[in-house]
């Protein structure tokens, strides 16, 4: 439990927590690459995000990595008896109506927290052609964290993580390092490629975002 609480884990979190590793272990789904032992804090950039059971792979291979995976959701989602069931199963609440934005109220989480490895699927969507959000980005610049790539291959049912990178600013290069890296796991894919030509077209200047 990675919230600032003190109280008992509900049993309904417990639950749905043996039901995703069992699914991810009966699937045979593998890790290659393990998460950083020495990090305490991070923001792992998953793609490609292609089905909505891609939280369960991934929540399944952090748990192997003995890592709770932590996420970020609509802060009405938190409410009643939903509340600690989404706390417990890492959620972040965010308030898009609050002064400060969403970048900012989870620099303030990671600030006040002693370990966190929050997951985003850097895409967005599952529609998405390859290209990234920035969010990701923003967020582990002011959290002054690193980022871990991660991806999953669904036809060789792996999933990977990489080394951490510390932000340097340039969002072009950086992002156009990551997107090698992705490639470097999945050859060839399309999703990876846009993403390259996305870095490149920043550095370029024909794109900001």
């Amino acid at each position: 439990m990675q919230h600032n609480e003190t109280r008992s884990v509900s049993l309904l979190s417990r639950i749905v927590n043996r039901i995703i590793v069992w699914i991810y272990s009966w699937k045979g789904w593998r890790i290659e690459g393990p998460l950083p032992k020495n990090l305490k804090k991070y923001v792992i950039a998953g793609a490609p995000h292609t089905s909505n059971w891609d939280f369960v792979f991934f929540a399944g291979a952090t748990f192997h990595e003995k890592v709770q995976p932590n996420f970020m959701g609509k802060h009405t989602l938190f409410q009643g008896m939903m509340r600690n069931f989404m706390l417990d199963m890492g959620g972040i609440p965010i308030d898009r109506s609050a002064k400060t934005n969403a970048v900012e109220q989870v620099a303030a989480e990671f600030a006040t927290r002693q370990e966190l490895a929050l997951v985003i699927a850097c895409e967005g969507t599952r529609k998405t052609d390859g290209k990234w959000k920035s969010g990701f980005y923003n967020i582990a610049q002011a959290a002054s964290v690193p980022i871990v790539p991660a991806f999953a291959d669904n036809e060789r049912m792996v999933i990977g993580f990489g080394p951490p990178m510390i932000p340097t600013g340039n969002y072009g290069e950086d992002l156009l390092t990551l997107a090698l890296w992705f490639q470097s796991k999945i050859p060839g894919y399309e999703r990876y490629l846009v993403l390259e030509q996305q870095a490149r077209d920043i550095i370029a200047g024909k794109n900001d975002v």
